[in-house]
């Protein structure tokens, strides 16, 4: 149940020149003003902020058809949209800064996160996307293998899903990671750089590498699946909105389970949700690849123990890989939603 994230105008021309700041997605006045969990009208009224998913996904859905309003309302919350969905490491910031209340990430950059910015937990889990994310190349390229890439220049978004993507698929064929060159940008600059050949490779998840095949001629080297992936979708809160309105938690938990058992039944429902043109729009190309990539997605349930074992098996990575420094411990972290008011069940 992962949301597909598309850029909302032509992508601007990237340097080579390293790792350029993310800029933090805007926030409505509105937003701002509701920090402490209520806006205007009745007081009992929890505003619950969250970025806007776009054009497709069960969120924008919700938003079009008023299922997820009605399923907040139920427990006395509304949303207040607070920009558009991206990388999570800005949303993380947005979170720590009570300036967001849910956000979706990777475990990959999640754990990143958590280590500067340990302002929110994780309520939900997704499991990892074996189709949607690896490593891209494009068609006639002489890389066709992972030993190929030895002495290439790989696009990578520093310490999240890309980065991970290209380690693991490096470690599991004996490649040193000496031997490649990571380039790090952010993930919206990598099209047009990837396109005119300035990296040979492109390590990246669904959003990116869904139109990068349909519009570029584009395949993976390797993906998620064949690396052997641990890279979960997760759900973040805001610990102290979960610590204030669980029941509205638990709202959204059971609003983004349930309508992502139907994204799997149903996945063309769930694109294009607003308009089929403009630069929202995905085009027919972009929707023929993502279809089976989103009807094989899984969808958001309580994270347990077992997923915790491999939510530790990725720090431990990013620890020995020199990501992070050492191993950190996620289950402080970790919001048990069967806890909360209801039960998820």
């Amino acid at each position: 149940m992962k949301l597909r994230r598309y850029p909302l105008a032509a992508l601007a021309a990237a340097s080579l020149l390293g790792l350029a700041a993310c800029a933090s997605s805007g926030t409505a006045d509105t937003a701002k003003s509701a920090a402490g969990g209520s806006s205007g009208g009745s007081s009992q009224e929890t505003v619950i902020r969250i970025p806007d998913g776009g054009n497709s996904g069960v969120l924008a859905l919700g938003r079009k058809d008023g299922s997820l309003a009605r399923a907040l309302a139920a427990v006395h919350a509304k949303v207040v949209w607070t920009g558009t969905a991206g990388a999570f490491a800005p949303a993380a910031q947005e979170l720590d800064a009570n300036e967001l209340d849910v956000a979706e990430g990777s475990i990959t950059s999640a754990t990143t996160a958590l280590t500067q910015s340990p302002g929110f937990k994780l309520f939900a889990a997704v499991a990892p996307d074996k189709l949607g994310e690896g490593i891209l190349v494009k068609n006639g390229s002489p890389i066709t293998s992972v030993q190929d890439l030895v002495g290439k220049k790989i696009a990578v978004w520093h310490g999240g899903t890309s980065e991970y993507l290209l380690l693991k698929a490096l470690q599991q064929n004996n490649v040193p990671v000496d031997k490649v060159t990571r380039v790090y940008l952010q993930p919206n600059q990598v099209a047009p750089v990837f396109a005119s050949g300035q990296v040979d490779a492109w390590s990246t998840w669904a959003t990116y590498s869904i139109p990068a095949i349909a519009n570029t001629g584009a395949h993976f080297l390797v993906t998620g699946g064949q690396v052997d992936s641990d890279n979960y979708a997760v759900w973040a809160v805001r610990t102290a909105f979960a610590q204030q309105h669980p029941a509205v938690v638990e709202a959204l938990y059971q609003y983004l389970h349930d309508n992502g058992l139907k994204q799997q039944q149903d996945p063309a429902a769930y694109i294009n949700v607003d308009t089929t043109a403009g630069p929202q729009a995905v085009s027919p190309a972009q929707k023929a690849v993502e279809l089976p990539i989103d009807a094989a997605d899984g969808t958001a349930l309580p994270i347990t123990a077992a997923d915790l074992v491999r939510f530790h098996a990725v720090a431990q990575f990013f620890a020995d890989q020199k990501i992070t420094q050492g191993f950190f411990d996620v289950k402080p972290y970790i919001l048990d939603i069967n806890a909360l008011p209801g039960g998820a069940g």
